[in-house]
């Protein structure tokens, strides 16, 4: 059973050539049958090892060195909206229903800029 979905932005720095980048995951978190845990991380729509864990970790773009992520931003998705008093809209055959969606490119892992640093913070 999914218990709770997130978007969350992972943060990478290169510790050879100190380059820094972002990525956004997708996150799944579910309960089995025994009630144990899991997380399931999904970027631009595959399957991915955690960013967390060093067998997960990406290469670096410049580099192609491996280096452990760490959580930056977090988005949560409501699993239940109309629980939420989320406004809903009846929507009409599903192949119909604003079919550009079935088309429009991928919102890729990157597609964003890095979070900003010191923000709030006089320098």
């Amino acid at each position: 059973m999914i218990t709770e979905l997130a978007v969350e932005r992972v943060e990478f720095a290169c510790g050879h050539c100190w380059h820094k980048w972002s990525v956004d995951y997708d996150v799944q978190y579910d309960r089995d049958e025994q009630g144990d845990e899991w997380e399931y991380f999904i970027r631009d729509g595959q399957a991915v090892p955690s960013p967390y864990d060093p067998r997960g970790a990406p290469p670096c773009p410049l580099c192609g060195r491996h280096w452990v992520g760490r959580l930056v931003a977090r988005r949560p998705v409501p699993l239940a909206p109309e629980t939420a008093g989320a406004p809903r809209y009846k929507i009409g055959p599903l192949a119909e229903h604003r079919p550009e969606r079935h088309t429009a490119p991928p919102l890729e892992a990157h597609a964003h800029e890095r979070p900003r640093e010191n923000l709030g913070r006089s320098v």
